[in-house]
């Protein structure tokens, strides 16, 4: 057995970390406030604990409503209506704006540690994102574990995507995921190339959740500086993986092989973000392989935005930008 090296980890004396003059009053005031009442409970249930599960997902999902709520004016802007796909719903959403093209397609894929964010909070995003971008969204509300863990929330992502690419062909569509949609997003990437299925336009990677290992630096460094992700998501992983290789690049997309082909991409992070090193470590992976790749960094940004601060709409700003770049 080869023996492992010995390093010494760096030692932090106990410090406050307030929110930087550099960003703006409102994000100063998201942070301050999330750091009194983080959003997100870490009391996970055990692994095996299902009606446990059930309970932590409601809250988990009150919580994300809450955050949502500054969203509730745009609803009104949006068309939005309900698929079925396979084993799974999709939402399909259009601004009412005159302005919005509906040739231009985003098959959106949430987040919410792959076991939140389905439902009405699925269908409430779908219906945001038509607004803001200005195109047609296709938003698949996958099944989730504890009763449906991989492959059957990929399958269904799967089954989604080869129906919108039917509708209106793959140059015009650009695939987005934010979190554990963007870990979803990238693994769609890799299987639509194995099945020879056709690439969209682009990808874009919003904080994206891309190795489940949780391997990188700012796992250790980030960890409690976000204050929406506070430490590791590990046990929600396993729940997710249900018993397989956490190294699968179907589940840490970060470990797949991009050389046979992957779309332009843009990723996102902040540097408060404990996904960061996943960005970081993602850009260089596909640029190796001759992947014409972007990475933007937003200042003080915790997993996920300000949730209402003038920094979130420059991150969508840019997100569209990109789109249209594609289209």
């Amino acid at each position: 057995m080869t023996k492992q090296p010995k390093f010494t980890a760096l030692h932090l004396d106990a410090r406050d970390i307030p929110p930087p003059s550099s960003i703006s009053p409102e994000a100063q005031a998201f942070l301050s406030g999330a750091a009194e009442s983080p959003p997100l409970n870490r009391d996970y249930p055990a692994i095996d604990d299902v009606e446990g599960w059930r309970r932590w997902v409601e809250a988990a999902e009150e919580n994300m409503a809450g955050l949502q709520a500054g969203a509730a004016d745009l609803l009104a802007k949006a068309n939005v209506e309900t698929l079925t796909i396979g084993e799974a719903p999709c939402y399909r959403a259009t601004s009412k704006a005159g302005d919005a093209k509906a040739d231009n397609v985003i098959f959106s894929i949430h987040g919410g540690a792959f076991i939140a964010g389905g439902g009405e909070g699925c269908r409430i995003g779908a219906q945001v994102a038509a607004v803001q971008f200005g195109a047609t969204i296709y938003a698949p509300d996958y099944r989730m574990p504890p009763p449906h863990p991989y492959p059957a929330p990929l399958d269904d992502c799967m089954a989604a995507y080869r129906e919108v690419l039917d509708r209106h062909g793959a140059k015009r569509v650009v695939v987005h995921g934010m979190s554990a949609g963007g870990n979803l997003a990238a693994a769609l990437m890799l299987r639509a190339v194995a099945e020879g299925v056709p690439l969209p336009a682009g990808l874009v990677l919003e904080t994206p959740e891309l190795d489940l290992t949780e391997s990188g630096d700012s796992f250790q460094t980030n960890r409690t500086i976000d204050v929406i992700l506070q430490g590791s998501l590990e046990i929600m992983n396993r729940l997710y993986a249900g018993g397989h290789d956490l190294k699968d690049p179907y589940l840490s997309p970060l470990f797949g092989d991009f050389s046979h082909g992957f779309p332009p991409t843009l990723i996102t992070a902040g540097t408060r973000d404990l996904f960061l090193s996943n960005a970081a470590r993602m850009l260089h992976r596909l640029r190796a392989a001759n992947v014409p790749v972007e990475l933007l960094v937003y200042e003080a940004m915790p997993h996920g935005g300000f949730f209402g601060a003038p920094e979130d709409m420059v991150l969508k700003q840019d997100i569209r930008r990109f789109a249209e770049s594609c289209w």
